[in-house]
């Protein structure tokens, strides 16, 4: 059973084994406490705030990636409780408490953070990068200037609401959808647009006038506080981190700027360097990390977790083979018979080691989950964790309301995991002449 370890000890050294790295990471992230389950907003806004943000990715092969960090952070909580909390459609009179935007990759964000955010977007708006030659077209322009419009004329819009760029059958401008949708993200990016909701999955957009409220706009932060900012609570979140991680957070991409937050914040008493055991570069020089002065390391960490591709805790690959020893690549676009681990497998947590993946899919009509594959890391006792990891996936299953699990042949704990859990077993097309 999952518990919080009974003993906890505040940092004060300067040196620190790569077990009590990845114990500080994972206290640092919420995880190994008790997972109450619990639906209440503030639960799931707490664990929100610990991660700073919560990374969104369309695949819902199990369950749409949003959902699983406050699983593994909670456990079974209601999911329609985060939808209430994320996607309410806010306006600016009564704003959402969380709105979208590029703090990461897309990401829900407290709308609170808007300020922050001015220097990215003043980096969109001046034409640099992706956007640069597209939003500088004549064409595109002209598409750019019609959406605009037509929000501040008739409110919030789907990218297929968007009346002045759609081509119909009857001829008329000669764009698409695909203009609109690329004109939205771009005025989105550049901050005059704000997600005003969804409406399924799709997002609403709106001009971020109507959506943010009035005390946030046009207060910029400037980008070296902006920056120092983010830097500091990214090594909140992170517990201990090399500059690569504290760049990576955030996706500030400029290791100058963080170097000079990260110098402001150990003036200040904030973070302090640390040594950790096996962190080191190419050349085998210790890699130069730095400690929060919150930051803890629990005796142990006791829990067995599963993990989205895209939970802080994993997401930045090269911090996650540092941490766990585990090279991680998500395999959605490699052709099926090249799939070394399965189409989008989970990484399992047990303990403080990354012990295993998993790849599951939910048959919602057959009320199944799928195991379609499940596979040991080197390190991993398969004795010790199958039992644990399988508890896991029932707990997994039951909340998302499937019925039974079953269990496919492909993969080195398949047979164990199959055991564990007194599963029926399914053939999967990598498994075949296995």
């Amino acid at each position: 059973m999952s518990h919080v370890p009974d003993s906890l000890v505040r940092m004060a050294r300067t040196t620190l084994s790569q077990a009590e790295a990845r114990r500080t990471a994972l206290a640092a992230q919420g995880l190994g406490g008790a997972r109450s389950g619990a639906t209440g907003g503030r639960s799931l806004s707490a664990a929100i705030a610990r991660m700073g943000v919560l990374q969104i990715d369309s695949v819902n092969v199990f369950a749409r990636s949003h959902y699983m960090p406050l699983f593994s952070r909670v456990g079974s909580y209601d999911p329609a409780r985060l939808d209430r909390l994320v996607f309410r459609k806010g306006r600016a009179s009564r704003p959402a408490p969380y709105v979208e935007y590029i703090a990461h990759e897309a990401a829900f964000m407290p709308v609170e953070d808007w300020p922050l955010w001015a220097f990215r977007r003043a980096d969109v708006t001046a034409r640099s990068g992706r956007w640069g030659a597209w939003a500088a077209a004549p064409d595109n322009a002209d598409v750019i200037a019609r959406v605009r419009a037509e929000l501040a004329d008739r409110g919030p819009l789907r990218p297929a609401d968007i009346e002045s760029v759609v081509r119909t059958a009857r001829g008329g401008p000669w764009w698409d959808w695909d203009h609109a949708k690329r004109a939205l993200e771009y005025l989105w990016a550049g901050g005059e647009v704000a997600i005003a909701g969804r409406e399924g999955f799709e997002r609403v957009y709106g001009l971020a006038e109507h959506i943010v409220p009035p005390h946030l706009l046009g207060v910029d932060v400037a980008r070296p506080d902006a920056v120092r900012e983010l830097v500091r609570r990214a090594a909140k979140a992170y517990g201990v981190a090399t500059l690569s991680d504290l760049n990576d957070y955030y996706r500030l991409r400029d290791q100058r700027a963080v170097q000079a937050a990260v110098d402001d914040l150990v003036d200040a008493g904030e973070l302090s360097p640390v040594r950790v055991e096996g962190w080191t570069n190419a050349a085998g020089r210790p890699l130069p990390a730095w400690i929060h002065r919150d930051a803890r390391v629990p005796r142990r960490i006791e829990q067995a977790t599963l993990l989205t591709p895209f939970d802080p805790v994993v997401w930045f690959r090269d911090r996650a083979e540092r941490l766990f020893d585990f090279h991680y690549r998500i395999e959605i676009y490699v052709p099926q018979p090249k799939r070394r681990y399965g189409y989008y497998s989970l990484p399992v947590l047990v303990d403080d080691r990354v012990a295993g993946r998993i790849d599951l899919k939910a048959e919602r009509k057959a009320s199944a989950l799928r195991v379609q594959s499940a596979w040991w890391e080197e390190h991993a006792s398969a004795g010790h964790a199958a039992e644990r990891i399988a508890a896991e996936v029932a707990r997994a299953a039951a909340w998302q309301g499937l019925e039974r699990v079953t269990v496919s042949r492909w993969g080195d704990a398949s047979d164990h995991l199959a055991a564990a859990l007194d599963a029926e077993r399914h053939e999967h097309a990598n498994a075949k002449g296995m």
